[in-house]
């Protein structure tokens, strides 16, 4: 079982694209899985005949624990697969020499009876662990154990139980908001000169990449190129201190039927915005369809979660650790501004930034915030 993100402890198998003995090429879908964030292809991460699969499709199955095998035609699979106690990690006792490929990777924790987040979740249950049965490896207690322990769950909730994406989304964002000093910097923009460049940009962007850009491909180009001259909200918090990210990766928060995941355009400073605008929308579509690729969620340096489209004059937004800020924007509205020293009518945005107090102070969030308000006042300078 794959790690894909920070802190995952397990992840529930969906399905199976291939079954027991089929012929597998490296790069095609293998399997779905799902974590907290999304459900997500698997590719297969090797040639062969698909062999020896110990998981079946429902399973909830700790990270690093093999799934399956990928062998040479003819080949048998590995004979045994233990655990070591020392390392928490997979070994394995082949009955002959293997090319063998496991379909999993080493697991984020040591081989503990409980883990950090299951015992701080039960803590925050009220969960006895010790009347917990676990059924993690070596029989260690997960957070779907405690999950399951917690006495409000012998009665479903009124109106439906919550889906795993749902519930570990409240998880992690009720962390974050517990445990990262949020402070918040908020700016009114003018977007007359935005609103006219997107105009501009439809009929060659439609034309040359066949998807209808959005005012939120611009504020993708520009955030990540505003985050070239302020690294410090790029970067990260690692639990000891302050880590920059060499890449500007932007997380676009999306909303799909079991809630919010966080897709992520790679290297967005790099892109051009017709570029943006296709990785956004094939993003988009997989998210919807349940469909993304492991890639899609991990990685990402910053946030923006765009409630424009809701008819949202402003919000505050929860910070995605280990990520230092997030960026909510509202709704385009008609506002009076001074303008020359006389009241003008003018298409305006408001722009709210969360910002993490242990890896940013206020004047670098002020300062990061004007540079990004300035950039899409004059849009032109800054993207093609």
């Amino acid at each position: 079982m794959p790690a894909l993100e920070m802190a995952q402890e397990t992840g529930k198998l969906l399905a199976w694209r291939k079954k027991e003995g089929d012929r597998v090429t490296k790069g095609e879908p293998l399997l779905e899985i799902e974590t907290d964030k999304a459900v997500v292809e698997i590719e297969a991460p090797a040639d062969g005949v698909l062999a020896g699969v110990k998981s079946h499709e429902g399973a909830v199955v700790p990270v690093g624990e093999t799934i399956a095998w990928i062998v040479a035609p003819g080949e048998q699979p590995p004979s045994a697969v233990t655990t070591s106690q020392g390392t928490g990690r997979a070994t394995t006792t082949p009955s002959r020499p293997s090319a063998a490929v496991a379909i999993s990777e080493p697991p984020s924790t040591q081989g503990v009876q409980i883990s950090p987040k299951a015992r701080r979740l039960a803590k925050e249950q009220g969960v006895d662990i010790d009347r917990v049965h676990g059924t993690g490896p070596g029989g260690s207690i997960t957070t779907e154990d405690i999950l399951a322990a917690v006495p409000s769950r012998t009665e479903p909730p009124k109106g439906g139980a919550l889906s795993s994406i749902a519930r570990l989304m409240a998880e992690r964002t009720t962390q974050s908001w517990t445990t990262v000093p949020h402070f918040y910097v908020v700016r009114d923009v003018d977007v007359s000169l935005l609103v006219e460049a997107h105009k501009r940009s439809v009929p060659a962007i439609e034309k040359l990449r066949g998807v209808h850009p959005s005012l939120t491909d611009f504020l993708v180009g520009l955030t990540a190129r505003i985050l070239e001259k302020h690294p410090a909200m790029n970067s990260s918090w690692t639990g000891e201190g302050v880590r920059p990210n060499t890449e500007v990766n932007i997380s676009l928060a999306m909303a799909v039927s079991e809630g919010v995941v966080a897709a992520v355009i790679h290297k967005a400073n790099t892109l051009e915005l017709g570029e943006i605008a296709a990785l956004r929308h094939r993003l988009a579509e997989r998210a919807r369809a349940g469909r993304l690729h492991p890639s899609d969620i991990t990685g990402g340096t910053f946030t923006i979660s765009n409630l424009g489209m809701y008819k949202v004059d402003s919000f505050t937004a929860i910070i995605t650790p280990p990520q230092a800020a997030i960026l909510a924007v509202g709704a385009i509205v008609d506002r009076v501004v001074a303008l020359d020293a006389k009241p003008a009518i003018r298409p305006t945005m408001t722009l709210t930034l969360a910002s993490d107090h242990r890896v940013v102070d206020g004047a670098r969030a002020a300062a990061f915030l004007n540079d990004l308000s300035d950039a899409i006042r004059e849009p032109g300078k800054w993207l093609r």
